[in-house]
């Protein structure tokens, strides 16, 4: 048995095909026998009827001459009603002895109690009963009906009618093959048909399946096509835009760890030669020493100030930083962050100027404070000397509005989509000191807090950046 192919039973086109098939062969089953018993039944029922009409019309002309006391015209009723291999008649005395027969008389007279052949009992009774039972001579199934013959009140005698059901088997086996044939046709139609579904349904979502695989590999990027107008395709949208949206962020990690590497490398890099050149003895001369103990004393600095922001960053990013939740004056905290920063823009020649309406709002203070000192920082870097800074805020609707305008050289248009991403510095003219961090924690910061941030630029008169924060 080699040769023939592995079946997966645990397959979604084997588990479809054998739920289609199971339905399929329920379903006809189920309404094929409906059919054949509603049939069955109908016909019966049309027979016992007709028995019924014909015995009850046979019963008057009988019961007409056993009153009379006539039973040769009794015998020539059953005689000419009655026939040896369909239908027979027998007729009773009151006593339930014979009197007449269509059958074979000798046969009949070997049946010495005919009380306990099915109906007699119960028309010597002046009952009436009809039913289904073996032949009195013979073993086929025959229809009967057995009727009291009564004139006046008094029981004249029985009659006894029986129908052979041979014909009606054959005809009924006929249409059972009929049927039984045409179901296993529909169930060989509904397997052509099931075996297409199951497949138009599997093949897709193995599809999708491998190249779900193909992502978890790290295959980010790939396209999936499934051209079906249903839930399928729009699940396979869905995972084209996620494996785009996984690429995207691999990309966004390589650069990170590219980024942070270079960063962390530079200051390491000076740090290690200024080590090297004082223990090559530059620590004999005492002004060399003092300015390369400042040089490490700077990049260590600049390196505890990278870790600080990329621990911020990442805590931001992942949700586990825990906000306060304060009632703030808008108007104070811009104050207090100009306030920490007054001496550099002093140091710059550079001036503020502060039109904030007093507004409430709902946050963390140290955390907003770090986000307005990260976006001042940027104004004074890339502000010229003996400019302004400036910052208003003022209620629109159900949010507080902050802008923070620089005097600079402005952004470039191919630059402003990207100055929140993560090391992201633009023109390197505007670069200054810093990594790229302090916008993209500005954004972290704003939008934990449920706000927005943007910002806007013209080439020669400077950079805005609008803040969006929710009013208590």
């Amino acid at each position: 048995m080699g040769w023939l192919p592995q079946i997966k039973w645990n397959s979604i086109h084997t588990k479809l095909l054998a739920t289609y098939l199971l339905l399929t062969t329920l379903g006809t089953s189920l309404m094929a026998g409906y059919i054949l018993w509603s049939f069955h039944a109908y016909f019966m029922k049309m027979r016992q009827t007709e028995m019924r009409n014909w015995s009850t019309a046979l019963g008057e002309s009988i019961a007409d001459a056993l009153e009379n006391n006539d039973r040769s015209r009794v015998e020539l009723t059953v005689r000419r009603y009655g026939a040896a291999e369909t239908i027979t008649l027998r007729v009773f005395d009151s006593q339930g002895k014979l009197i007449a027969t269509s059958a074979n008389p000798q046969q009949d007279r070997q049946i010495a109690d005919w009380r306990t052949v099915p109906g007699i009992s119960a028309a010597l009774e002046n009952r009436e009963e009809q039913g289904v039972a073996k032949g009195v001579l013979s073993n086929d199934d025959r229809l009967f009906i057995a009727q009291p013959i009564v004139r006046n009140g008094k029981l004249l005698g029985a009659m006894r009618m029986s129908i052979t059901l041979q014909q009606f088997q054959r005809q009924f086996a006929i249409i059972i093959w009929t049927v039984l044939g045409t179901l296993v046709f529909t169930l060989v139609l509904c397997t052509i048909i099931s075996e297409w579904l199951a497949r138009s349904l599997s093949r897709p979502i193995q599809t999708m399946k491998n190249f779900a695989i193909r992502m978890g590999g790290g295959h980010f990027g790939d396209k999936l096509q499934i051209r079906q107008s249903n839930e399928l395709d729009q699940l396979a949208l869905e995972l084209n835009r996620m494996s785009e949206r996984l690429a995207s962020l691999d990309q966004e990690r390589r650069a990170f760890l590219a980024n942070v590497s270079h960063e962390l490398r530079t200051p390491i890099s000076n740090v290690l030669v200024t080590i090297e050149a004082l223990r090559s003895g530059a620590a004999s001369d005492a002004a060399v020493r003092d300015r390369f103990f400042q040089i490490v004393e700077d990049e260590t600095k600049r390196l505890s100030r990278l870790i600080h922001d990329l621990l911020d960053l990442g805590r931001l990013e992942a949700g586990v930083s825990l906000l306060e939740q304060q009632n703030i004056e808008l108007s104070s905290l811009i104050r207090r962050a100009v306030r920490a920063v007054e001496t550099r823009m002093q140091n710059s020649q550079i001036s503020a100027q502060i039109n904030v309406t007093d507004l409430q709002i709902k946050g963390d203070p140290e955390r907003l404070l770090q986000a307005f000192l990260n976006l001042l920082d940027n104004a004074i870097k890339h502000s010229v000397p003996n400019s302004q800074i400036f910052i208003t805020g003022y209620r629109e609707g159900k949010q507080a509005i902050v802008t923070i305008c620089d005097q600079g050289k402005g952004i470039k248009d191919s630059d402003l989509p990207r100055i929140f991403e993560q090391f992201y510095t633009g023109d390197r003219s505007r670069k200054g000191r810093g990594v790229g961090l302090g916008l993209a924690i500005a954004k972290r910061i704003i939008e934990a807090h449920g706000g927005s941030i943007n910002a806007s630029s013209k080439l020669g008169e400077g950079a805005t950046f609008t803040i969006c924060l929710p009013l208590t």
